[in-house]
């Protein structure tokens, strides 16, 4: 199967593939599943950062492969192993996902991750996302330890609720449902109020995450904001 353009795209920059294989497998709920892989070498190039990303490649149905970003939980270099947890919808990465067993191999790239926890950390984190980007979020959480921090999530099906957040003792986490638009999501940052160099993180769909970046410039230097749109 091939890559098509993104595919040519990447070879042009020089970014780096590998051959992931599935380890193992665990359902965290009814809509959310948990693989586990070893690397091909990934972790050996590729040191570790909260947030950390990698494009798997899909098959889309017909003759093709499509790209889709997923974060690395709990990345162990030594081992050269982590986890991807799919939020299983309609898509080509949820079908190939439910159907994967021990031994299945798919194709990685790296490219494109790039983030570090500022220095000296900010007083207060206030993160917004759902449960595309909650993998992402939890690997923030745990990186920021015991620092305050303020998360909205957005929720799809009741189960949803029930997924694990990396909580510290200082975080406070508020699951808001799903609606036309992201507007939940919209106005909780529209109405928000946090320290001036608090930092702002956002991952969710493109326009909801666009709206709340504007909001946060509102009220954050731009260089206390991190937002990436996480799925259209």
């Amino acid at each position: 199967m091939g890559k098509g353009f993104n595919g040519f795209v990447l070879r042009a920059l020089r970014a780096d593939d590998y051959r992931l294989t599935v380890t193992g497998m665990r359902q965290i709920s009814d809509h959310y599943l948990r693989l586990s892989f070893t690397g091909g070498g990934l972790l050996a190039r590729h040191p570790v950062h909260p947030t950390q990303w990698i494009r798997i490649w899909f098959p889309d149905g017909g003759e093709n492969l499509v790209q889709r970003g997923y974060t690395l939980v709990d990345p162990d270099p030594s081992r050269d192993t982590f986890d991807i947890e799919f939020a299983l919808h309609a898509g080509p990465a949820s079908q190939w996902a439910r159907a994967a067993a021990v031994g299945d191999v798919i194709d990685a790239t790296v490219m494109g991750s790039k983030f570090t926890v500022p220095q000296p950390i900010p007083p207060e984190f206030v993160v917004f996302g759902d449960t595309a980007s909650l993998p992402a979020i939890n690997s923030l959480l745990d990186a920021i330890g015991e620092r305050p921090a303020r998360v909205w999530l957005e929720w799809q099906h009741e189960s949803d609720r029930e997924l694990p957040v990396r909580t510290g003792p200082k975080t406070e986490v508020t699951w808001v449902e799903r609606d036309g638009g992201g507007q939940s999501l919209r106005q909780a940052a529209e109405s928000l109020t946090c320290a001036p160099d608090a930092f702002g993180w956002a991952a969710c769909d493109a326009a909801t995450t666009r709206s709340i970046v504007r909001s946060l410039k509102s009220r954050l230097p731009k260089d206390n904001i991190a937002g990436r749109a996480y799925w259209r």
